[in-house]
């Protein structure tokens, strides 16, 4: 159990880091952003509780938003997406499979993990992106921003995966 925790800790620094001193910088055509730090609420088990589930979204954004200048935003956005994310991993986990499961590719398949994660990326993009621009009044630069940031943010998470097997 104390293992178990050590490693999120681990995991939550080096995201925070890397997401901090590296991917806030990278804004690839001026619209994709990559937000990997969501990537350790992804990958938590089935069988951690929502509570504590949101408690580690919420920690982790409000990390990335100190660092990043950035007002709740980010805090806000991974806290809603470990609020939906047990709804989403239930919905692309296998049906006969009632013990505790991480997320990864062996367990689900890749086309399910695919789902799984491009279902979680899009609603954090989504929540995260609205509540910066706060506005519809440019929606096709919005939607674009989401697509991109989508797109090379499940890129990134696939490329993490392919290097932990």
């Amino acid at each position: 159990m104390i293992i178990t925790y050590l490693k999120r800790i681990e995991w939550f620094v080096a995201l925070a880091l890397l997401q901090v001193l590296v991917l806030n910088n990278m804004h690839i055509a001026g619209y994709a952003t990559p937000f990997l730090y969501i990537y350790l609420i992804i990958k938590m088990s089935s069988g951690v509780s929502r509570n504590e589930l949101m408690l580690w979204g919420f920690s982790l954004g409000l990390t990335v938003d100190i660092f990043s200048n950035t007002p709740g935003m980010n805090a806000a956005a991974a806290t809603f997406v470990a609020f939906l994310r047990p709804s989403v991993l239930r919905l692309f986990s296998p049906r006969d499979s009632s013990d505790e499961i991480v997320p990864a590719i062996k367990t689900l398949g890749v086309s399910s993990f695919i789902k799984y994660v491009v279902t979680c990326v899009l609603f954090h993009h989504t929540a995260l992106l609205l509540i910066e621009s706060f506005s519809f009044l440019d929606i096709n630069t919005l939607l674009i921003e989401i697509g991109l940031s989508t797109l090379l943010t499940v890129l990134c998470i696939m490329a993490i995966e392919g290097f932990k097997k």
